[in-house]
């Protein structure tokens, strides 16, 4: 471990697992503190404890629903009362409702776009009142190649991670001012639980639109994150980072 952030605090939402959990750990691993969000309260606090064990960082755990701008207030005030500040926010949280355009319903539309959007705009704007007098801070929203490429089934998802790009640069220019950098990643194929369970023929069929030939690992991600996150990229801001093998340049 080395300690690139020590004595900074990075809040994760979804980080109970998956992406959001590697991304936990690789900043944990530099020596930051981190704060796993998780609507999974026992998986949350069970993540938690481990990257404590693991990489002897402080830690914290806690649910809110990062759609409900009543609970993210009450949960970034928790988070200022244990942790003190917030140097890092990793939008991550996220769901799929997937259905073609003529059988989704409306329920899968709004719910997509409240988890994956509108739960950027509510955290973030937390995030900005605590950086702003700090006159420091790092914003990375988890996107999505197909907030570019389209992809059919995914009306919601597409245009919940679109709007997460627009407003990416919308936040950047606002609080450039304030030394807050926001920036956004966009996964391509990345080899989860999910993309594991699917039949070979499946994935033989999807490694063929990424030139590298594999699938991206939720560590690939949280590279680009850190990368993000850390004084390296500190004249970056706006922009997408993609991760995505080449399936889109």
């Amino acid at each position: 471990m080395d300690n690139e952030f020590r004595d900074q605090v990075a809040v994760i939402t979804g980080s109970a697992r998956g992406i959001g959990r590697a991304i936990a750990e690789a900043l944990a691993k530099k020596g930051a503190s981190v704060v796993i969000c998780d609507i999974m309260s026992e998986e949350a606090g069970k993540t938690a404890q481990e990257i404590t064990t693991k990489y002897g960082v402080r830690t914290h755990s806690l649910t809110f629903d990062v759609s409900k701008s009543d609970e993210v207030e009450r949960g970034f005030k928790e988070i200022i009362e244990k942790m003190g500040r917030i140097d890092i926010l990793v939008n991550n949280a996220g769901i799929t409702r997937d259905a073609l355009l003529l059988r989704m319903k409306e329920e899968e539309w709004d719910s997509v776009i409240a988890i994956n959007l509108k739960s950027v705009f509510l955290c973030s704007k937390e995030a900005v009142k605590v950086m702003s007098k700090q006159r420091y801070g790092r914003i990375i929203n988890i996107a999505s190649v197909v907030a570019f490429m389209g992809n059919p089934g995914q009306a919601n998802y597409s245009a919940s991670k679109a709007g997460m790009v627009g407003l990416t640069k919308t936040i950047a220019k606002e609080y450039a001012s304030r030394n807050i950098t926001v920036n956004a990643v966009a996964p391509g194929f990345i080899m989860t639980k999910m993309t594991e369970s699917l039949p070979e023929n499946v994935k033989a069929e999807m490694l063929k639109a990424i030139p590298l030939g594999k699938f991206g690992t939720p560590e690939d991600v949280a590279n680009a994150v850190v990368f993000l996150a850390s004084p390296m990229s500190g004249y970056i801001t706006g922009q997408v980072i993609h991760v995505n093998g080449g399936m889109y340049m």
